[in-house]
């Protein structure tokens, strides 16, 4: 699987403006890539706004998502705010060309902004499979939290949507290492670069990283694309060599909160 990470500079509370910016980015990548990621809100930014930012689940974004998916011939994924059964949630939505969808609510909402006061917390973890690598999703402070994105043996491609602030540079490269190798899977990080409506600085640092741990291709602290292709064979090889999954250990969720 060939895979593109988008790593832009977000206009704050801007849908058109950003949908637009990604077009320009993306417009010669059409029929070269398997799978698009961009970042955690990429149409508004990381905003506390649900109100008057939300959308339905069938709205303006997943439109946009369906079409540039159909019009590039590939995936394409991101997290924006979505108003579904009367609720807020900061939803990662995934489309393809061919018509089908999959979506992932965040867990972790991010306390220290006050996320849990206008978004209500996802349930579901969730695991898909597109043109043979199976997926597992999670939204940027979700990746604090190693037991959600524990691999069960159920996934081979980690895809965290992130806006990760720049003051938590080191904590960002250390906690997609560490999930790449815990979990012997492939790693994609997508971030944004500038600052926010809210002052908040963002370094970048968008990047795919192997299931040793090794960086395939790092975005550095620009607005670009970087695109690396990943094999299975090559992760089978690696997991039937050093098989840590055998020795996992078994445990369950508390889903409650």
């Amino acid at each position: 699987m060939k895979i593109t990470v988008v790593q832009p500079d977000i206009e704050w509370e801007n849908k058109r403006g950003n949908f637009l910016r990604i077009e320009r980015l993306i417009k010669d990548i059409s029929g070269k890539t398997d799978l698009v990621i961009m970042p955690e809100m990429f149409n508004t930014g990381f905003s506390m706004n649900p109100g008057e930012l939300s959308e339905p689940p069938d709205g303006e974004t997943f439109k946009w998502l369906k079409n540039i998916s159909l019009t590039g011939n590939f995936g394409i994924c991101a997290s924006y705010i979505v108003m579904d059964r009367n609720k807020y949630f900061n939803r990662w939505v995934l489309v393809t060309p061919e018509g089908e969808s999959w979506s992932y609510d965040k867990r972790h909402l991010f306390r220290m902004t006050n996320e849990e006061e206008s978004f209500t917390p996802g349930k579901i973890r969730l695991t898909f499979t597109f043109r043979g690598v199976r997926i597992c999703p999670n939204i940027c402070y979700d990746l604090r939290f190693p037991v959600w994105s524990r691999n069960r043996n159920d996934y081979d491609l980690l895809i965290n949507s992130a806006n990760w602030p720049a003051v938590r540079r080191d904590v960002w490269l250390i906690l997609l290492k560490a999930r790449a190798i815990e979990n012997q899977c492939f790693v994609v990080g997508s971030n944004r670069i500038g600052t926010d409506g809210a002052g908040i600085k963002y370094m970048g640092d968008s990047m795919i990283i192997d299931p040793k741990g090794m960086i395939l291709a790092n975005a550095g602290d620009r607005e670009c694309l970087i695109t690396t292709e990943i094999t299975l064979k090559e992760l089978e090889h690696f997991r039937n060599k050093f098989p840590v999954q055998e020795d996992a250990d078994d445990f369950t969720l508390n889903l409650e909160y």
